[in-house]
């Protein structure tokens, strides 16, 4: 066993013990309780540096073949400093643009991870029933939803109408309203048709704003009207199946992290703005890991130019400003009438549930469904009389 003298003058002795003494490596070895290689070790080192080579040595290994370059590990700190939201996959992407050739994406991590950058932590696990799925080429399906959390500074929030095409990933709407009703979702639906052109089929969640197919009369709403006018398959999801509309899911991921997170907006017309440069870049500078880092661009522009030039919907009516103190919005009741300005009258049963839109004047009462004009009703003279008497009173 070894001594409490130093391990530099047990070898020293065990080397002189072999050398000058004449004692065997095999009985020194035996004596010290080492192994003969350990003997045959600082005999050669002794020869070559002397005493001083009998020190104890480094542990550290001379190569390191994992170990990323100093210069490299900087850049990509500095790199995350200033894109806190970039990922080891996009700081790879983005040094491999830039010239660099970049290490693996888990030795950016770990480099992350050494710098405190980003938090440790377990792989999301993945449903052993969950498969990808992916349409072949761009404009053969869009994904369609709404989405809130649009935060403004007098307290209200606004919703959004998104849209990605299935196989590129490119972001073909993008509106905020106020509220999700017929009006603004098939309005900002038919201006993205009017850019983009008509895709072969469209996948939408069963919300009443897209269909009612499941309603109690299943009446036609505005939104598959239009994709019936214009020859679009409209699908939709089953019940409590999230992962069917997968891609625009992971797109509101993106957009609630990267564009809403932490963001309290003036008005609507500013917060429209900023999400349309936001988009701008989505599609054009950002890659997109499920697309082989390539951005939706790449993929999108790569679509069939054969698009109908022609998109039957009425922009006009659907543009129609209907936020004034003459506008107002009514649900059809289970019978198919409407009470407005203690008027009663009659759409039709087979409207049950919908949600209209009511312009009340002087004269007429009209009842519109998104561009379309259901009914108009003169004003009877006692409601007239009333709104006459209720102008007077406020002035006074």
């Amino acid at each position: 066993m070894l001594t409490e003298i130093s391990k530099m003058e047990q070898r020293y002795d065990a080397v002189i013990a072999v050398m000058r003494d004449g004692f065997t490596v095999t009985e020194i070895s035996k004596k010290l309780g080492i192994s003969r290689q350990s003997v045959y070790r600082w005999m050669a080192r002794y020869e070559e540096g002397g005493l001083e080579a009998l020190g104890e040595e480094s542990h550290r290994p001379k190569n390191i073949p994992n170990q990323i370059p100093a210069e490299i590990e900087t850049r990509i700190v500095e790199m995350r400093r200033l894109h806190p939201l970039w990922g080891p996959v996009r700081i790879q992407h983005q040094l491999r643009r830039a010239g660099v050739e970049p290490p693996s994406h888990m030795a950016v991590y770990r480099a992350l991870v050494r710098h405190h950058l980003i938090e440790p932590g377990a792989p999301r696990k993945k449903l052993v029933t969950y498969k990808r799925w992916e349409r072949g080429r761009a404009m053969e399906l869009w994904q369609m939803d709404v989405v809130g959390g649009v935060l403004f500074a007098d307290g209200s929030e606004a919703k959004i109408l998104t849209g990605v095409d299935d196989h590129s990933r490119f972001c073909i709407c993008c509106g905020i309203m106020m509220r999700a009703t017929t009006r603004p979702v098939c309005g900002f639906f038919a201006d993205a048709l009017s850019r983009h052109g008509v895709p072969e089929e469209i996948l939408t969640d069963n919300g009443k704003v897209f269909t009612n197919r499941f309603g109690r009369n299943q009446t036609e709403v505005l939104f598959d009207k239009i994709c019936r006018e214009n020859g679009i398959t409209h699908r939709l999801t089953a019940p409590a199946s999230p992962t069917t509309t997968g891609k625009i899911e992971r797109f509101h991921r993106s957009l609630r992290r990267e564009f809403l997170s932490g963001k309290i907006f003036n008005s609507l017309d500013e917060a429209q703005v900023e999400l349309d440069a936001w988009v701008i870049d989505y599609n054009t500078n950002r890659p997109h890991q499920g697309i082989g880092m390539a951005t939706p661009l790449d993929r999108f522009s790569r679509r069939s130019t054969t698009q109908p030039a022609a998109i039957n919907v009425d922009l006009t009516a659907l543009h129609q400003d209907r936020s004034g103190d003459d506008w107002i919005s009514r649900t059809v009741s289970i019978n198919g009438t409407i009470s407005v300005a203690n008027q009663v009258f009659s759409v039709g049963k087979h409207r049950s549930g919908a949600i209209v839109d009511i312009r009340v004047t002087d004269q007429v009462i009209e009842t519109w469904d998104g561009s379309e004009l259901l009914k108009a009703v003169l004003r009877n003279s006692k409601g007239v009389v009333r709104k006459k008497r209720a102008e007077i009173h406020n002035k006074r």
